[in-house]
């Protein structure tokens, strides 16, 4: 009795070293064990918000795991990209990475850069509109770009993200090209597209620029209008709003772009599970729909290429930054 009873706790030793050597592959095999946590960056109500929830949403199907988004706003999205790159690189806490990430170490705001995470897919890009107040006495894009070339510097009040953000650069790029200095309309940071839709809509802005799906929200409730988006393109879901080419002869475009992350050093299996699931929200006919619906681009990279794609985005945006006078790195 005694004999058999060693031999058992022998065997159940065993078995233990065995299963405790297996530990982090059997760890990273179960994968989501427990709920996760996806950062926001940015206002709940904006476009990188809607975008993420629905990726959320769908991945908590694929996983049987909940999903839960968080939004950590402020900073000019110092606040919430920090938030991903500090968290434990477990699986357990991801987060939503948008065009800013390759803006704010130029302008002095952070050190984080694209290289600070693990990249996991690019999902989305999007070019900015020019939107107004529905009562706006200006009803086209020439219009008003006719009174901004008349009016001295700072009359005009514009939003759409925080300071030196990518829908700042937007507007900056889009005066250079009409001629005028780049803080020829005055900049009002916001923290996001959403807040600021609803400034624009009580009167305390001119012009907002952010995508057209950012300000939908605003334009259907009859309290905006989106005049040109800065595209070579007309987006399909906003046929009746012209490009800036089409419009003002101006040849400028740009846009802003959105991905999937984690901190650096999540480990290669659990990476891999991400992207592959990414890969299924992408392709899936309810990601496609939301994106369609709501005029949103969808434009898909898997770890690698998303990794690739910022890391070109960070050469352009410091470049643009510096023509316009808004580099300090």
């Amino acid at each position: 009795m005694t004999r058999l009873t060693r031999r058992r706790l022998l065997g159940n030793a065993a078995a233990a070293g065995a299963l405790a050597g297996a530990g982090p592959s059997l760890a990273q095999g179960a994968y989501p064990s427990r709920p996760v946590t996806v950062i926001c960056p940015w206002a709940a109500g904006g476009g990188t918000d809607a975008t993420v929830r629905i990726i959320a949403s769908l991945l908590e199907q694929e996983f049987k795991q909940p999903f839960n988004v968080v939004n950590r706003t402020g900073g000019s999205g110092v606040v919430g990209h920090s938030a991903i790159a500090s968290a434990q690189p477990d699986g357990y806490t991801l987060g939503m990475l948008t065009v800013e990430i390759a803006m704010m170490h130029w302008q002095g705001l952070t050190e984080l850069a694209p290289g600070s995470y693990t990249p996991l897919a690019l999902m989305n890009e999007d070019p900015p509109g020019i939107q107004v107040n529905v009562n706006s006495p200006y009803k086209t894009v020439k219009e008003l770009a006719d009174a901004i070339k008349a009016s001295p510097a700072g009359k005009f009040k514009a939003s759409g993200t925080g300071q030196g953000g990518i829908w700042h650069l937007a507007l900056i790029g889009w005066l250079v090209a009409m001629g005028l200095k780049p803080g020829h309309v005055a900049w009002v940071p916001s923290n996001g597209a959403a807040p600021a839709m609803q400034d624009l809509a009580a009167g305390g802005l001119d012009v907002v620029t952010c995508s057209v799906p950012e300000a939908r929200t605003m334009i259907e409730a009859g309290k905006a209008k989106s005049l040109a988006i800065m595209s070579p393109e007309r987006n399909p879901q906003f046929k009746d709003v012209p490009t800036l080419k089409e419009a003002l002869g101006i040849d400028y475009a740009t846009g802003a772009w959105r991905g999937i992350a984690a901190p650096k050093g999540l480990p290669a299996e659990i990476g891999q599970k991400l992207t592959a699931a990414l890969k299924k929200v992408n392709d899936s006919k309810e990601f496609r729909e939301f994106m369609a619906n709501r005029g949103f681009g969808v434009k898909w990279a898997d770890a690698a290429g998303f990794g690739t794609f910022m890391a070109g985005s960070d050469v352009a945006m410091g470049k643009a930054m510096d023509a316009a006078g808004l580099k300090k790195a």
